[in-house]
Order: C-alpha cells, then structure tokens, then sequence
C-alpha cells in the first residue's frame, strides 16, 4: 500500500494541536497494518464526499482520504467532525 498526503492535508495537520497529530500517526500506523481496525472506524462517506472515505483520529477529529488502483491511499483532509461535514 502507497500512502501520500496532500499539501492541503500537510498544512492542516501541522496546525492542529501536537496530541491530534500524535494521534493522527497512531491511527496511521493501524491503518497501515489493518485498515479495517475497529478503531478507525473506516468507512464510505455520501454526499458532497461521495468517492471518499474516513477515519477516527480522536473522538472529533476525521481524516480523509480516497483509494484508487486498491493500493495508492491520498490522505487530502483532516479537521473536526462538524467543521468536514457541514452542509
């Protein structure tokens, strides 16, 4: 699996707290050994993000990230859960 992050994504991370990017790369890690682990909570996302998935990194905090060719993973968005879904 190829994992890569988007300049958008690079940005927003560095400026979140240092404990939401802490936890960002823990879940990263369980992400790249089971992407399916529980904790993530992974799954399809509707709407406006139709194509697009999500993880939990903390209790509020998403990421999101499209796959294509099964193996090439693009993390493009992190932010809190209301701020990614608004209408």
């Amino acid at each position: 699996m190829i994992i890569d992050f988007h300049r958008q994504f690079e940005k927003k991370i560095s400026k979140l707290p240092k404990i939401v990017e802490q936890k960002f790369y823990e879940r990263l890690q369980l992400f790249e050994e089971n992407y399916f682990h529980p904790l993530l909570n992974n799954h399809a996302l509707s709407g406006k993000l139709k194509g697009s998935r999500s993880i939990n990194v903390t209790g509020n905090y998403r990421a999101i990230f499209t796959i294509s060719n099964d193996r090439e993973v693009l993390f493009y968005d992190i932010d809190t859960h209301p701020k990614l879904y608004r209408s």
